[in-house]
């Protein structure tokens, strides 16, 4: 089951708050901080392609690309034993650890 809304290729993460009796909301992946909140889901799914909308709009009237820019290089700290693991693993399988961790990445979010 999914837990967050999809848009226009923008997604985002729902949460309820309890003491407001509310659902909320703020769209992911993105340079800027956009919340939504509704009463009901069918407000929250109004809410959150308004808000998409909304910040699209805002984004070219500034001429600024509205998705967050990712390099696809990031650091990764792990465990001296599980890095060798790895390498070795990687070798085994003739191929680079870059490349192993890369489909066990993909492998654990089902992106394969």
């Amino acid at each position: 089951m999914a837990k967050n809304l999809v848009y226009k290729n923008y997604e985002a993460e729902v949460n309820y708050s309890a003491e407001d009796d509310v659902l909320y909301g703020r769209v992911l992946g993105i340079n800027d901080l956009v919340a939504f909140d509704g009463d009901s889901l069918t407000d929250l799914k109004k809410s959150f392609q308004e808000a998409v909308e909304a910040y699209l709009e805002t984004c070219a009237h500034m001429g600024k690309q509205p998705e967050k820019s990712y390099k696809g290089v990031f650091n990764v700290r792990i465990n001296p034993e599980l890095h060798r693991k790895l390498a070795i693993r990687a070798q085994q399988e003739h191929t680079t650890l870059n490349k192993l961790v890369e489909r066990s990445l993909e492998e654990s979010i089902g992106a394969v």
